[in-house]
């Protein structure tokens, strides 16, 4: 038996997680992070916190458990949310949900759990975690194709993963309500969480508006015929000037937009929907252009810098002038494709079989051997 500290989030993939240590014979300690009190920029009527902390209570009572609150409200603003400004501020886009459970719930929530004595720390992730026969650790797909999270954990570590347990990463979603249901837990019918990780759903401009000031630029539309576009190698970026299209509209801040974006740009009159094909925070403009099938809108190489390749399994990184075929997503749950991996002395190249829509810088690649999620990088370019 161990000693297990469930992160009890209040909803019910962790009230679940916390059943099935119960279950297993396990000492378990339930323990609700707050990392985030300001309501202001939520959509929400209440602050989400509260109303989840309270579920958390409510679950650790019904299976008897300890429960603690532990604030890790100022570590959050520091190694997250000020990472999220200064992101979006150079113009990249990044993923919070990544950075708060290789920072948050497997750093400092960790280190906390340890301190009380505990063996593991159990979440709800969909995912799983294995040790083979010479001690390494994998970090698996979750059998529930709809739901595996295994692409938020790709930054831990061989030492996180060796504390990290996921009880419900071989269920199924709609088996995890019906346990929950079938105990009595008050969170068994409770809506999946939306919007950013422990803040709740947001109006992203709004938030961002909290730090990053409004400022006036151009929107310009790139014809899809752009000898710009034709001329670039694949995956370099594009280079847009403004005299490459024609200026079609406004925006308040080229860091508030994303490439892949359609909503927000509030130009209308055009025969296809706008997308945002790059943003320059510099010159302060948007480059647009029409349609889902824009050639702008697709890359078939990205690269990421050497200090931003990370290795789940360390023992299978490339060295300078190697290559390997993996499968690759660059977002929550898109579907797996091939591709080749090519180190060099500067990074990690990925090229793609087929071209993928909207690689944004910042953004996290995770690479895959079937379910085995064998490394991480942020996207440079």
């Amino acid at each position: 038996m161990a000693r297990v500290v469930v992160g009890l989030s209040g909803g019910v993939d962790s009230s679940v997680a916390a059943l099935l240590m119960q279950q297993a014979g396990h000492e378990v300690i339930g323990i609700f992070m707050r990392n985030w009190n300001d309501a202001s920029p939520t959509l929400e009527d209440e602050c989400p916190w509260i109303e989840d902390s309270n579920d958390a209570l409510l679950v650790a009572e019904k299976l008897g458990i300890p429960f603690q609150v532990l604030d890790l409200s100022v570590a959050y603003k520091e190694r997250i949310v000020d990472y999220m400004f200064a992101e979006y501020q150079a113009g990249r886009t990044p993923n919070p949900d990544v950075l708060c459970n290789r920072e948050i719930k497997f750093d400092l929530f960790l280190d906390a759990a340890r301190s009380l004595g505990a063996d593991l720390v159990a979440t709800g992730h969909y995912a799983r975690v294995e040790r083979d026969a010479d001690g390494r650790m994998h970090l698996r797909a979750g059998l529930d194709a709809g739901k595996d999270q295994s692409y938020f954990l790709c930054q831990l570590n061989q030492e996180q993963l060796a504390h990290a347990v996921f009880p419900i990463g071989g269920h199924q979603k709609s088996e995890v309500r019906r346990i929950a249901a079938e105990a009595g837990l008050v969170t068994a019918a409770k809506k999946d969480s939306q919007g950013l990780c422990f803040i709740g759903h947001v109006r992203l401009p709004d938030f961002l508006q909290q730090q990053l000031k409004p400022k006036r630029g151009q929107i310009v539309e790139i014809p899809r015929d752009s000898a710009k576009i034709q001329a670039v190698a694949p995956g370099r970026p594009w280079g847009f000037m403004p005299e490459d299209g024609v200026e079609v509209g406004e925006h308040q801040g080229a860091h508030y937009f994303t490439v892949g974006q359609r909503k927000g740009l509030l130009v209308g009159g055009k025969p296809l929907p706008l997308f945002v094909l790059a943003t320059d925070v510099v010159r302060n403009v948007v480059y647009v252009g029409q349609g889902e099938d824009h050639p702008g809108l697709y890359r078939s190489v990205l690269w990421i810098a050497a200090d931003d390749v990370h290795w789940v399994q360390p023992w299978q990184s490339l060295q300078p002038g190697e290559q390997a075929d993996q499968l690759v997503r660059i977002r929550y749950r898109q579907t797996l494709v091939p591709a080749q991996l090519r180190a060099d002395e500067g990074g990690l190249w990925i090229t793609f079989s087929q071209p993928m829509k909207a690689v944004a810088p910042g953004q996290f690649a995770a690479w895959y051997r079937g379910d085995d999620l064998v490394g991480s990088g942020v996207i440079t370019n």
